[in-house]
């Protein structure tokens, strides 16, 4: 140091003074980005926006950044193929748009099928074109397409803002039921219009009605509970109680535990407190429990489904019972052939409505009826996969509460049908003949789709593909 030289390993290289730095591995690496930031501006803005890019991609598909290299991730793939691999597809919030929408769209397909099939010897029987319960059916299925495409692109905030007039009207429509206009069919009135000519179900419009609004009813009344307590559930148990009374006005069981299984699902998902569930619960069975001692032939009916049938029942209220299990243990594992039923040769009642899952079972065997169940699977869980990924609160309740509907009616009928549960008049969805119930499920289907597509990965992709 005496001759004014610093040592040489403190002196700095000409790289060093120019790079602006010392030779410390930190400092020089920090000096360098700095350098590159100030130096290639546009290089760095090009690289921002290829990674906002990026960012954009894997947020449309639901993935991860570090999905691709994983393997993993429910991105884009390498083949440009949304959904990932393995299970984590099953998830995808776009896969399961487009899965629920071609699962509805096999179901009515199938079921204008089926509805021809089992109906055409009736129809001749009655002295009526083959094609009969056929063409209406498809006339149904025509018009809840229409129905279910215009609810599609209904915006969410117009459920929300007119689910309470839609119920309003919706419980109106049912109280007509118990006028002069009302239609009763096997002892149930729950029917209005003309015999022979037109007539619709209410209470499938009650069941929409309660899967809009309920949720709206329930995300306020969990945000006053702290301040009023169980008063702030007042409006909503209310009004599900208008319902459910209602429909059992005109004797339609079936129905009302429909709605009790959408009402249930809306108050467990809305935050109803549990203590008090149990209590509304016990209550219900109470009520439905007298409803059912009252009417012999609703006894005779639950006791037929769980007990040996006796010669006299064989012939009557184990009658309809019996023929379905004739229908679906001659099927085998391929079936008899689609329109090969001997059961539809008016041994088996309401064959081509509440009862046509027998007539699946036969004529398509085995494989057709578990073809059916898995496209019912399918509509369940891409409703509950949405609704558990979504922000939104209001949309995840209106998911489940139309995933247990049309989930719910659909296994209570193939359970009445295979004898687990005693004889009621529940359609499956989808394929019984019937406009009304084909149409509002076709509608509900509408509405989910539209519920859908309010979660960003589903909105986003959706536009990308009609762009």
């Amino acid at each position: 140091m005496a001759n004014g030289k610093r040592p040489r390993s403190s002196r700095r290289t000409a790289s060093s003074r120019k790079a602006g730095t010392t030779d410390n591995p930190d400092k020089v690496g920090k000096a360098a980005a700095r350098q590159n930031g100030s130096t290639s501006g546009s290089g760095s803005a090009a690289r921002g926006s290829a990674a906002r890019r990026y960012d954009d991609e894997r947020r449309l598909t639901g993935g991860s950044r570090g999905g691709d290299n994983a393997g993993g991730g429910a991105g884009r793939d390498r083949r440009g193929g949304y959904g990932g691999s393995g299970f984590r597809a099953l998830s995808n919030p776009l896969w399961c748009y487009h899965g629920f929408r071609i699962a509805v769209i096999a179901l009515t397909c199938f079921g204008v099928i089926m509805v021809f099939s089992s109906s055409a010897v009736t129809m001749i029987s009655l002295g009526v074109s083959p094609w009969k319960q056929a063409i209406t059916q498809g006339v149904y299925c025509v018009l809840g397409f229409v129905l279910g495409i215009a609810a599609m692109h209904v915006p969410v905030a117009a459920y929300r803002r007119f689910g309470f007039l839609f119920l309003c009207f919706a419980i109106a429509l049912q109280l007509v039921t118990l006028t002069p206009l009302g239609v009763s069919v096997n002892g149930n009135s729950g029917w209005i219009g003309i015999p022979g000519v037109f007539t619709m179900q209410p209470a499938e419009v009650v069941k929409l009605a309660l899967c809009v609004w309920m949720p709206t009813a329930m995300e306020s009344s969990t945000r006053r509970y702290a301040a009023e307590g169980l008063k702030a559930y007042a409006l909503p148990s209310g009004m599900f109680a208008a319902c459910l009374l209602a429909v059992m006005a005109g004797k339609d069981l079936g129905t009302a535990m429909i709605l009790v299984f959408i009402g249930a699902a809306a108050l467990l998902v809305g935050g109803f407190p549990l203590r008090w569930f149990g209590g509304i619960a016990a209550l219900l069975v109470v009520f439905i429990a007298a409803f059912v001692v009252t009417s012999p032939n609703r006894m005779k009916r639950i006791l037929a489904a769980y007990q040996p049938c006796s010669a006299n029942d064989v012939a009557d209220v184990c009658y309809q019972a019996i023929h379905a299990k004739y229908a679906m243990g001659s099927g085998g594992l391929l079936g008899v052939g689609i329109g090969n039923s001997r059961e539809k040769w008016n041994y088996l009642p309401e064959a081509h409505n509440d009862f046509i899952f027998a007539i699946i079972g036969e004529e398509t065997g085995f494989l057709g009826a578990v073809m059916v169940i898995v496209l019912f699977a399918i509509v369940g869980w891409c409703l509950i996969c949405v609704a558990l990924q979504t922000q939104k609160r209001y949309v995840s309740m209106v998911l489940v509460c139309i995933a247990v509907w049309l989930v719910g009616q659909g296994l209570v009928n193939i359970m009445v049908v295979i004898g687990l549960l005693p004889v009621m008049g529940v359609p499956l969805p989808f394929v019984s003949a019937g406009g009304s119930s084909l149409i509002m499920c076709l509608v509900a289907a509408g509405v989910g789709a539209s519920m859908m597509r309010a979660q960003p990965q589903i909105s986003a992709g959706t536009s990308a593909l009609n762009a």
